[in-house]
């Protein structure tokens, strides 16, 4: 049996409610900032919406895109090629044949404000006015086709939906075409821009938005007893995957290794998670088996931990079932507390945040927990980062989707 080709991470990109790019989005993680804001629009009083608040972006896109950009694409393509760029000067930019370059940017919802805009275009003022390059701007995989033809990647293109599990599982996807040897490099995450007056009505009206309008600071709050749902966020996270041995030929930084992925389906609900966690076991499993390392391995969960009542501590019993006493040597991090929910986004950009605890041995903090739920079974870090061990660590990114999708993705120093 063949040797399993070793993944390491050569370049980050964001463009996040903490920050235009990686260093701003983690600097403010680790200063326990929040990304949440009141709108500064009519929304809320125009559409009757009980929400009025999200966690925006905090660098538009028109700051940093050219106008002829910013006209052809959907905002998740934006989002999407600005944190291909930076992750990819980051990594070097590379050169190597289009033939091994791959690419794989998912998003949870795809183009909804293009589909929106086009119909009240199409509704308000006819077929003739709605643009012709509509389509290919509201397609869920136009921000990987995006950063496909920014890159000249030959590879493939791909773009995976698993619901707010859609970032991570492309990157646990990039594992793969590297393992399988399709390709020596492949960029690839998440990406979502849905900070639009139906998608939040839709999810306010499914009951899993926080209500706290009084204070969009303090509303996500993952693991307080207060919690009452999670804060939508937008952004997008991208990572440069590797080969070990393609990245020691060129001489290339190196963040942490990918050292193994666990996928598995609920088979329960649409949107709620199977009581006993059983999926999000099996998933983190697979990932730690795949990896060859063992639950004392483990020294930090970056949790998928969304603030809501009933998902938060599913999950953080699923996390102890898996790595048993061992559990008591972890250090949990919700940074959606900070971040609010990147849906199709949120697994890359919280892989961004295990990749750098890593690598800078520091646990981000999970803020707005003033009363930890009793029936937390975990060490929560909270407000302030942690300092991880030194010597050889792993930790494990969970990302939990709609339709019972989960991803765990286990990630090792270097």
């Amino acid at each position: 049996m063949s040797k399993q080709i070793d993944v390491v991470v050569t370049g980050l990109g964001a463009t996040t409610p903490l920050g235009g790019d990686v260093p701003s989005t983690w600097a403010a993680a680790l200063a326990g900032e929040s990304g949440a804001r009141t709108f500064d629009n009519d929304w809320a009083e125009k559409y009757e919406m009980p929400v009025n608040f999200a966690a925006t972006i905090k660098v538009k896109p028109e700051e940093v895109l050219p106008r002829p950009e910013i006209k052809r694409m959907d905002p998740s393509a934006q989002y999407a090629i600005i944190a291909a760029r930076e992750a990819w000067a980051d990594a070097g930019a590379p050169e190597l044949e289009p033939e091994r370059l791959g690419v794989v940017v998912s998003s949870g919802i795809g183009g909804i404000w293009t589909t929106l805009d086009a119909w009240d275009t199409l509704r308000e003022k006819g077929a003739r006015r709605v643009l012709p390059m509509t389509v290919p701007m509201l397609m869920p995989n136009s921000p990987s086709a995006y950063v496909e033809l920014e890159l000249g990647a030959r590879a493939g293109a791909h773009a995976l939906v698993s619901a707010c599990a859609s970032g991570a599982e492309a990157i646990g996807y990039g594992l793969e075409m590297i393992r399988s040897g399709r390709a020596d490099i492949v960029v690839c995450g998440g990406t979502e821009a849905t900070i639009h007056p139906m998608p939040i009505s839709a999810f306010a009206a499914s009951r899993t938005l926080s209500l706290r309008n009084e204070d969009p600071q303090g509303a996500s709050r993952p693991y307080d007893t207060g919690r009452d749902g999670f804060v939508i966020g937008e952004g997008a996270g991208i990572v440069v995957l590797e080969s070990a041995e393609h990245a020691a030929a060129r001489g290339a930084r190196v963040y942490a290794r990918l050292a193994g992925q666990g996928l598995s389906a609920d088979g329960y609900h649409m949107t709620s998670p199977e009581p006993e966690g059983r999926g999000q076991i099996a998933a983190m499993r697979a990932s730690l088996a795949e990896a060859g390392l063992a639950p004392s391995d483990v020294v930090h969960v970056n949790a998928h931990a969304t603030s809501t009542v009933v998902g938060d501590l599913v999950e953080a019993r699923s996390v102890r079932k898996t790595l048993g006493d061992a559990a008591d040597g972890v250090a949990l991090s919700a940074t959606k507390s900070m971040t609010g929910h990147l849906l199709g986004g949120a697994g890359a950009l919280e892989s961004i945040f295990t990749i750098l605890a890593l690598h800078d041995r520091k646990a981000p903090p999970t803020i707005n927990v003033s009363d930890p739920d009793p029936e937390l079974v975990l060490d929560l870090v909270r407000d302030t980062p942690r300092e991880l061990p030194e010597g050889q660590i792993a930790a494990i990114n969970n990302s939990f989707g709609f339709g019972g999708h989960n991803v765990a993705l286990t990630f090792t120093s270097v």
